[in-house]
């Protein structure tokens, strides 16, 4: 089991204003299972020197912690799968965008191209979604269907799926060297050999017990090896004294909040030469 945090990532609590930070950061806004709202939904930002980058889904909870850390809504979108706890602010969304001339249509929302149908179930296919009418729910995005890569503001991400309930329903994305966010999932060894190959931190579901859909601490101690479990931080847990019984254990635990730091990514196009 890990008892040192892997390179780039050390930690800080919420309450330090963005202009302090310099780098590559993660910031998680919530880090609870669907139940445990207390700990706010599952969803977190890739900061760019303390300015949100890229934001990792949209509950509710925590996209109330979003807008209390930046007070403006996201820059832009990376939706992992539909649950609820992970795409329930997006109506909040739709109003704060639709009527802001500047912002309609500007917000680019990036969805695994088989999720997109079901994001649209979920959340857009409402009828009227204004009662006078004449408006289209996805008019207030920029909604950018994506299959095992996408270009966000220069850098490529890696987007791979993982096992949650169905296949081809929930995804992971990589910004190769600085980060790997796995979404909910079981273990996935065999995608992070090929996802998490280069150092990256890895966000990783992970409750203290296990079920069909989710981690379990037991599962990840015995399906990753000690290199990736030294790089892992674990969310999505089901309360306060399950987070607390998992850091007993020595893995790094995070809380909501909380900021990492990670390395500066590898560019692409010169990994790839």
């Amino acid at each position: 089991m890990p008892t040192s945090p892997a390179c780039g990532a050390r930690t800080t609590r919420a309450g330090r204003k963005a202009t302090d930070v310099t780098g590559w950061t993660l910031r998680f806004h919530g880090v609870g299972n669907a139940s445990a709202t207390e700990l706010g939904s599952p969803m977190a930002t890739i900061e760019r020197d303390g300015a949100p980058w890229l934001t990792i889904d949209c509950g509710s909870e925590g996209l109330t912690a979003y807008l209390a850390q930046y007070g403006e809504p996201p820059r832009a979108l990376f939706v992992t799968h539909t649950h609820l706890d992970h795409v329930g602010g997006f109506e909040r969304l739709f109003v704060s965008a639709y009527f802001d001339a500047a912002r309609r249509g500007r917000m680019p929302v990036y969805v695994p191209a088989s999720v997109v149908p079901l994001l649209h179930q979920r959340v857009g296919a409402y009828p009227n979604v204004l009662a006078e009418g004449g408006a289209n729910f996805w008019e207030a995005f920029q909604v950018v269907p994506v299959g095992d890569a996408f270009w966000h503001d220069g850098h490529r991400i890696e987007v791979f799926p993982v096992r949650h309930h169905w296949p081809e329903t929930a995804y992971g994305l990589r910004l190769r060297g600085s980060v790997v966010w796995t979404g909910d999932t079981r273990p996935i060894p065999e995608m992070l050999r090929k996802h998490a190959d280069a150092g990256e931190l890895i966000a990783h579901d992970c409750g203290l017990r296990g079920n069909p859909s989710h981690s379990g601490i037991d599962d990840l101690e015995r399906e990753y090896d000690a290199d990736v479990l030294s790089r892992c931080v674990l969310y999505h847990y089901a309360s306060a004294t399950d987070g607390a019984a998992l850091a007993a254990r020595g893995h790094r635990v995070a809380h909501p909040g909380e900021v990492f730091a990670l390395s500066a990514p590898v560019d692409a196009r010169v990994a790839s030469a």
